[in-house]
């Protein structure tokens, strides 16, 4: 199968490029390039690609394949630090406008990762696909949005998945610490120490990073009638665990941590325990194969491996802080394109 991947110099998209190579099939990237360099050890062997933003495609970059992996976006930002009409435009808006165009080329499939924060605070009860979207913030939002737009182009010779990913962790070549297992090892192994807001009760669904693309991969294949314009949330239940949990389990891994609980008032009210049964049922092949627990022995060995010890800086690997000082530095314009080179100072 011919595949391009949107986002393939992200954080998953560098995970699942080799994934889906391994399997035979031809891998194209489409990004703008953003993240490129947020590399953590050994450097990606990207596939050949374009460098383009989703905003700005047109019908002729997408012609000649049989799907797309729709990755690329802004990534969460619960406080609200980007303006929220911007992360609409890309991720919703953005991705509507590269479905349309994936359509008109022809193309016959259409992954989307969209995401389990789309739930919000729901409470203790396990969210299936037909649970209540109750998004909290402008990423969430904009990821239902999408969703029910990318929905009314599904046809017959359209094929539209909805990956409703949980909160990722583990490691990846182009890596972030800014999602909670990932940004708690990189915490403890940089300070020693793991702060958790207001005792760490709201609940998360975690799964590993590799898990997800196995699961894209899986779905990639699955005959169309079966997957058509499905929903299909990606984790296991024994990932749904509390924030607080997650942290013991970092400080259990990673010598000489402590956890403090704080009565700070959490800005992020997200609180979501999820049900993954719907994805055993469309997705068969899908065996997630990671636990929370090795996945923190597997961040803290990769943290030890790559030289991130006591002292060490991680600002490129949080994608919030890294898109700030690259606008602040007049790489990226106010919608947050890359400026072309030369076009910018200092």
């Amino acid at each position: 199968m011919r595949v391009l991947v949107t986002g393939h110099q992200g954080y998953l998209g560098s995970v699942l490029v080799p994934i889906l190579r391994n399997r035979g099939h031809e891998v194209f990237g489409l990004d703008n390039g953003t993240f490129a360099d947020c590399t953590l050890g050994s450097v990606p062997h990207d596939p050949p690609g374009t460098t383009i933003d989703i905003r700005d495609v047109r019908v002729e970059v997408l012609a000649g394949f049989d799907a797309v992996v729709h990755l690329a976006a802004l990534p969460n930002d619960p406080l609200g630090t980007l303006p929220a009409d911007v992360v609409h435009d890309v991720n919703h808006r953005g991705t509507v406008h590269l479905a349309r165009c994936a359509k008109d080329a022809g193309v016959r499939r259409f992954l989307y990762a969209s995401t389990c924060s789309v739930y919000g605070n729901a409470g203790g009860e396990l969210m299936t696909e037909n649970a209540p979207r109750r998004p909290l913030t402008p990423y969430a939002e904009s990821k239902a949005r999408a969703e029910d737009d990318l929905a009314n182009l599904a046809d017959s010779d359209f094929a539209l998945v909805f990956l409703r990913c949980a909160t990722a962790f583990g490691v990846s070549p182009r890596m972030r610490t800014d999602i909670v297992l990932n940004g708690f090892v990189a915490s403890a192994v940089r300070t020693g120490e793991i702060r958790v807001p207001s005792y760490g009760i709201r609940w998360r669904p975690l799964v590993h990073v590799r898990d997800i693309a196995q699961a894209f991969a899986c779905a990639l294949t699955r005959p169309e009638h079966e997957i058509r314009c499905a929903a299909v949330n990606i984790g296991t239940e024994e990932g749904n665990v509390t924030i607080r949990e997650i942290a013991e389990c970092v400080a259990h891994t990673v010598p000489g941590t402590t956890v403090t609980l704080t009565c700070e008032s959490d800005p992020d009210l997200r609180s979501y325990r999820v049900d993954f049964s719907a994805g055993r049922r469309c997705l068969p092949d899908f065996i997630p194969s990671w636990t929370t627990a090795a996945g923190v022995t597997e961040l803290y060995r990769s943290h030890l491996d790559t030289g991130i010890t006591r002292g060490s800086s991680a600002h490129r690997f949080t994608r919030l802080e890294y898109l700030h000082r690259l606008a602040t530095r007049g790489l990226l314009d106010p919608t947050l394109r890359p400026r072309p080179i030369g076009a910018h100072s200092g």
